[in-house]
């Protein structure tokens, strides 16, 4: 179960972040994201913590979320699974406003 935690202290590292989440089952993965593509490395405040199963994942959530850490309070989600679009976003996959895939009419007053 690939979890999303937000709102993370800019101090807080990965190790810190495993040691919370392995009190609930074991942890495959952490990341806590930067900006390394500006080259700052500067965190992000989130990452991403992979747990061996839905089951163990669930617990996380229930009893992290909200947590204080480092005097932020977290927010701990189910990550949406990444799309099959390589990331690109259109107008016509949005699905919300005036370029959703209805028709559109036109209105006559």
């Amino acid at each position: 179960m690939n979890i999303y935690v937000g709102n993370l202290a800019f101090t807080v590292t990965e190790a810190e972040l495993r040691q919370e989440f392995s009190a609930f089952g074991r942890v495959m993965t952490v990341s806590i994201m930067n900006d390394k593509y500006i080259g700052s490395g500067q965190p992000r405040g989130y990452g991403f913590v992979e747990m061996a199963s839905k089951l163990e994942g669930a617990a996380a959530i229930a009893a992290l979320n909200g947590k204080v850490l480092k005097d932020q309070m977290i927010n701990v989600v189910e990550a949406l699974p990444l799309s099959g679009n390589n990331g690109t976003v259109t107008i016509a996959n949005r699905g919300y406003g005036q370029f959703s895939r209805r028709n559109r009419q036109r209105i006559r007053n």
